[in-house]
């Protein structure tokens, strides 16, 4: 089972992902440095490590669906 807290949801519009809100330093809008050709190569198992462009924090993502990133740590805060 995944855990929820972590993962990310994510939009694409025009073949651009973005973020609602970075997870590390609340910048809203964000739009991910990851490509469209990419997606099946982290769908089959192949780890991505994403960079924030708002404050360079970096993410590794191991798997991606349609709605949200997953990662390897937690992105969510717990309530």
């Amino acid at each position: 089972m995944i855990p929820f807290e972590n993962t990310l949801p994510y939009d694409v519009i025009m073949n651009d992902y973005y973020v609602q809100q970075c997870p590390f330093c609340n910048a809203e809008h964000v739009l991910l440095p990851l490509k469209k050709k990419e997606i099946p190569d982290i769908q089959s198992g192949k780890k991505k490590l994403l960079v924030f462009p708002c404050c360079y924090s970096r993410l590794t993502i191991v798997n991606i669906d349609d709605d949200y990133l997953l990662a390897d740590s937690s992105v969510r805060k717990q309530a």
